[in-house]
Parts: structure tokens; sequence; C-alpha cells
């Protein structure tokens, strides 16, 4: 089964609204022109958007031209709900129709980490994506080094499936499915 067009705008939690990029929306940012963001009132924060979300742009405008239009398994802009400002992106790499998965990633600019927000978003991420009833199961990977991604993923649950030489790779099983990992 593959992924609908999304029939949400955006995701909310306690602190964060979500809402899906679009390839308008990224195309936009990398001409410097945030007119898409300013006409929903939203407001950059302080260093976003900073280099690894600039770096990621590019991926963003693939994954979505590999869809008609936004599914949910892309990635999603991250807003503060106090002061509507923007403070990251979280989201996957498209679905893997496949092995019924997704590879979900974040990223919250400098002045707003430690502060639970990742965790938050992915959270609402990892649910939504496991209610859809396609998703057996979501993978991350992150550098070893990479101590706050490590505890963040142990914290969402999710288990190491294997390493090399630079990276950690893992995954968290949809509960309804029941998956071999050997």
């Amino acid at each position: 089964m593959k992924p609908q067009a999304l029939q949400i705008d955006q995701l909310l939690t306690e602190r964060l609204i979500l809402i899906p990029f679009t390839t308008k929306i990224c195309e936009n940012l990398m001409r410097e022109d945030y007119s898409d963001l300013e006409k929903r009132n939203l407001k950059k924060g302080k260093s976003w958007p900073d280099a690894d979300v600039l770096e990621t742009l590019p991926k963003i405008i693939a994954n979505l031209a590999q869809v008609a239009s936004p599914t949910g398994f892309e990635s999603w802009i991250i807003i503060k709900k106090d002061n509507l400002e923007i403070i990251g992106d979280a989201g996957f790499k498209g679905f893997n129709t496949l092995l019924k998965s997704a590879d979900i990633g974040y990223g919250i600019i400098a002045e707003e980490r430690k502060k639970g927000f990742a965790r938050e978003a992915a959270e609402a991420l990892i649910k939504w994506a496991f209610a859809t009833g396609i998703v057996k199961e979501i993978t991350a990977s992150c550098l070893m080094e990479n101590q706050f991604s490590i505890n963040l993923l142990h914290k969402l649950n999710f288990f190491t499936t294997k390493t090399d030489d630079t990276m950690l790779y893992w995954f968290l099983q949809n509960k309804e499915y029941q998956i071999n990992r050997t």
C-alpha cells in the first residue's frame, strides 16, 4: 500500500505545530524568500534556517518530487506554538513501500536544543505514521559521536540494528506487526 496525499495540514503537540514542507516553500527558502511563511504569520527562529536546513532542502525537494502532493512521509517544519517561531524540522525521507518503513530525521536550531522539542516532534510524527496503518517500522541513523541523537533515540524506544565505522542504525517496530529482525 502506498501513502495517500496528506489529509491534514498540521500536527499539534503540547508546545509545537508541525506543518509539511512544500516544494514551493523549499525553493523560496533557497532564495531567502520567506513570504510563504510570513503569510502564515510564522517567524524565523534566531538562526533558522541554519546550514543543516539549507543543505537538506534539495533532498526535501527530491522527496517531494516523488509524490503528487505531500503524504506526510516527507519533512515537516517545527514551530513553537507560543510565538509561532520556526525552530527546526523533522520528518521522513520518504516511504519504503516494499519494507513498509520510513526513515526519520530531525534538527533543532542551536538556541532551542536540550528543551525536549526534538523528542516532542519525533513522538508526534511516529504516532502519526503508525496510525496510518501502513508503517511496520521506523528507522533512523546517527553518527556514533552524536550523543544527543543516541539519547533521543533511546528515549523514543528505538533499538540499534547495526553499526559501521561511523554510524549507528536504529529501528522502532510498530507493535501491530511482528518483524523478525535477525
